[in-house]
């Protein structure tokens, strides 16, 4: 590598090349050779392309910094509610968890990309008439459809803030792929300050302890919700800020466990199918299937998002392409398995819930497939498929939408 190097420092193309070729071989031959190469222009472009860090974190403008503070309080003060209410916290929380978190993100980018009145008004009256509609429920754990309206209505929530997110721009695919990759990085983020947190509470603790002091339950009652409140809204500042801190993770983590699930998929789809085990009459082993899918899904959706701007290798697409025709013979067992249901048992607000869903992941899963043997076969791009991945998201809102708001009606809330 160090002698392609010396020969094509000045052949821009062939560098490029053996750079996206073997990235990490690369970087060390290159390192090595540089004193040699140094009076060329080139090399101390390329030099300062792959050496350059910025390790500071840009923390924003005072204003954006007392944006954030405020809106953490926000965040804060709907959690902390039952407090001032006298409700029982449980109660309060199943049903508005999903309000603590994106109306305060929906705030900032509203705040962030200085969006018009006429982009504010719709989130505003669907975030007040969502509030109103679920706190309006009487609290029935028995009761399927309220129990799946407490599980869709953060979908809806998700969607308004993606709304606002791509600036009111539905037909625009670009925007909502860039939406789910910072759903991403937000989960990445947000996890790494909530494991950071959790070291930070349990060093807190062991210390007011060893003063003989019972500091656990103030401290969850009265610090613990501010900061976990404060959590998401600090995520998205910094992601916003300092995209460079995930930019680089995210993509690892896509490569790192698509082969993983790709493995795993296949050696439980071959022991399902050698120990003869009967999901058909299994209720709690269907749900844990389809929350299965639901994950690997979701997996293969930001893996592809990745690989467009990547430029993934074709093991990788075909790994990818795997992974998609796995899912989608468990998506198959799944759909026969809550068809036999349907047969046998009846119509039930969670077996219609759970058919929609994977009716809707199943055909979204053939569009992928089909996108990514096209492209392997060089008659389509990524890109193409990731359109295709993008116009599938609305189908997926409307039917949480529909779950959450019409189908307690439509089963009269039972």
């Amino acid at each position: 590598m160090e002698n392609e190097i010396k020969i094509n420092i000045n052949n821009p193309k062939q560098l490029e090349k053996l750079y996206r070729e073997h990235k990490g071989i690369f970087t060390t031959a290159f390192n090595t050779v540089y004193q040699e190469l140094r009076d060329e222009p080139a090399a101390q472009a390329w030099n300062e392309r792959l050496n350059y860090k910025d390790e500071s974190v840009f923390w924003g403008n005072k204003n954006e910094i007392l944006f954030i503070v405020v809106a953490a309080f926000v965040g804060g003060l709907i959690a902390k509610m039952p407090s001032f209410l006298g409700v029982e916290y449980d109660v309060y929380m199943s049903k508005n968890i999903g309000f603590v978190v994106f109306p305060v993100l929906t705030m900032y980018f509203i705040w962030k990309q200085q969006l018009s009145m006429t982009k504010f008004i719709l989130p505003l009256i669907l975030f007040i008439g969502s509030a109103i509609f679920v706190n309006s429920l009487p609290y029935n754990e028995k009761s399927a459809t309220f129990i799946l309206t407490l599980m869709h209505l953060p979908i809806f929530l998700w969607a308004i803030l993606g709304y606002v997110f791509i600036g009111g721009d539905l037909k625009n695919n670009q925007k909502k792929i860039a939406f789910l990759k910072f759903n991403g990085n937000f989960m990445i983020m947000t996890g790494l300050i909530f494991i950071s947190s959790m070291f930070f509470t349990g060093i807190t603790i062991e210390l007011f302890e060893l003063l003989k002091i019972d500091f656990k339950d103030f401290y969850f009652e009265q610090i613990a919700v501010w900061g976990l409140a404060a959590m998401p809204i600090l995520s998205t500042f910094l992601i916003q800020n300092n995209p460079e801190l995930v930019n680089k993770i995210s993509p690892t983590i896509a490569r790192i466990f698509t082969p993983i699930i790709f493995v795993m998929l296949l050696v439980f789809l071959a022991t399902l199918i050698y120990t003869g085990m009967n999901i058909y009459n299994d209720r709690n082993f269907l749900l844990l299937f389809n929350v299965l899918l639901i994950g690997v899904m979701a997996i293969i959706l930001f893996s592809l998002s990745e690989l467009t701007n990547n430029i993934g290798s074709k093991i990788n697409q075909m790994i990818l392409l795997g992974l998609a025709i796995l899912t989608i013979i468990a998506n198959a067992i799944a759909l026969s398995a809550i068809s036999f249901r349907l047969s046998a048992f009846g119509l039930s607000p969670n077996r219609l819930a759970v058919l929609g869903a994977n009716l809707l992941m199943f055909v979204h899963l053939l569009v992928v497939c089909y996108g990514l043997i096209k492209n392997l076969n060089g008659k389509a791009n990524l890109q193409h498929v990731e359109a295709k991945i993008a116009s599938f998201i609305p189908l997926y809102i409307i039917w949480a939408a529909f779950i959450a708001f019409a189908l307690p009606f439509i089963f009269q809330f039972n």
